[in-house]
């Protein structure tokens, strides 16, 4: 089975493309990916390949190895983050007793409550 690198993937798609080891590029759809798993730029893949419509298509894909994440490298230490989710569950716990008085927060707190939870997210997530 021909293996390759992951070029590009847009999990919101459902699809992307992996350069093969010699360097034929091979149509990544979503559905030939093993349950569950997650790539991006970079993975390492075992796949077969059909002829499709538009070109060489992935079957049966498995994963190889992930490349180390760099987000993960460069993630806020523990000691922080602890910092950052009290400061964050104090502004939710504020936010909240205005809701239950019928209180939104207005256009632009909203969103900047919505980028915080964002930010941590990625940090959780690494």
């Amino acid at each position: 089975m021909p293996t390759g690198r992951v070029k590009f993937y847009d999990e919101q798609k459902g699809f992307g493309f992996i350069t093969s080891d010699d360097g034929q590029e091979v149509f990544l759809h979503a559905s030939a990916l093993p349950e569950g798993a997650k790539v991006k730029a970079g993975t390492k893949l075992e796949f077969g390949v059909a002829a499709g419509k538009r070109g060489s298509q992935a079957l049966a894909v498995r994963v190889l190895d992930a490349p180390p994440s760099l987000h993960r490298l460069q993630r806020t230490p523990a000691e922080d983050m602890a910092v950052r989710i009290e400061d964050l569950i104090k502004l939710l716990d504020r936010e909240g007793g205005n809701l239950r008085r019928g209180r939104y927060p207005d256009s632009a707190h909203g969103q900047r409550i919505a980028a915080l939870l964002r930010r941590i997210a990625d940090d959780f997530d690494a």
